[in-house]
């Protein structure tokens, strides 16, 4: 496993959108934006039981994640690794993310008809640029 930096860490903490990208069956990538934070030196993020996401890393566990600093075009975290899915701190971290993107206590688009699923990366490479 790779190791995050006190840099990296730092910038992936922010409330900063990123990008995650998966692999299609077909292995073509799909990538989308997302919210993210930090556990130690996996990067989590969130999705629903049935999303593109969540079925392309049941299915390949491959996964990048990129974050751009919008203050400095050169100061940027892009982890590939493999990710693993978990469902029951889905709903707590949701939360935790919908504070930090949000500035609210609970995912105020949450439906009741899906199922949240948490999405923990091991970075098995790192390319960090600190910017200018």
């Amino acid at each position: 496993m790779a190791t995050l930096n006190e840099d990296a860490r730092n910038l992936l903490s922010r409330p900063v959108y990123a990008w995650v990208t998966t692999l299609r069956p077909d292995g073509s990538p799909h990538s989308t934006v997302v919210w993210v934070d930090v556990d130690g030196d996996e990067i989590i993020f969130n999705t629903a039981v049935g999303r593109a996401k969540e079925r392309h890393l049941r299915k390949d566990p491959r996964v990048s994640i990129g974050v751009l600093d919008p203050e400095d075009a050169y100061h940027l975290v892009s982890v590939s690794g493999t990710a693993r899915l978990e469902i029951d701190s889905a709903d707590a971290v949701i939360d935790r993310l919908a504070k930090k993107y949000l500035g609210v206590d609970s995912y105020p688009f949450r439906r009741p008809d899906e199922q949240r699923i948490m999405v923990r990366v091991e970075p098995r490479q790192i390319i960090h640029n600190t910017g200018r």
